[in-house]
């Protein structure tokens, strides 16, 4: 079975947001993709601390199709830098992990 990975990002637009879970699952880069509801995010960006809302978008993938996924993102996300963060998955339902592999496999 394929090694599963949630990958994630975040993003200060919910209609960003819900364009890049949707290219992702359409073009077969993630099996599906949860957004968070609405959070403060505080940083360092150019010297000083910034403030922003964002919608933290975690992607169900394999490690297969992560590097196509992160390209894919980065060419299509607004942030100069956005976050990249991608969490191994060490266990869970094997219907459900079986039914990721599927679903970024079938049709590419």
């Amino acid at each position: 079975m394929a090694d599963i990975v949630i990958a994630q990002t975040t993003s200060d637009d919910e209609g960003q947001a819900r364009a890049l879970a949707r290219g992702a699952v359409e073009s077969k880069l993630a099996a599906g993709v949860h957004i968070d509801a609405p959070l403060t995010a505080f940083y360092w960006w150019k010297d000083q601390v910034e403030t922003a809302r964002e919608w933290r978008i975690s992607f169900m993938t394999t490690t297969d199709r992560l590097p196509e996924l992160e390209v894919w993102l980065h060419e299509r996300h607004p942030y100069d830098i956005p976050q990249w963060i991608t969490l191994p998955v060490t266990g869970g339902s094997a219907a459900y992990l079986a039914w990721v592999a599927e679903e970024t496999t079938r049709g590419v």
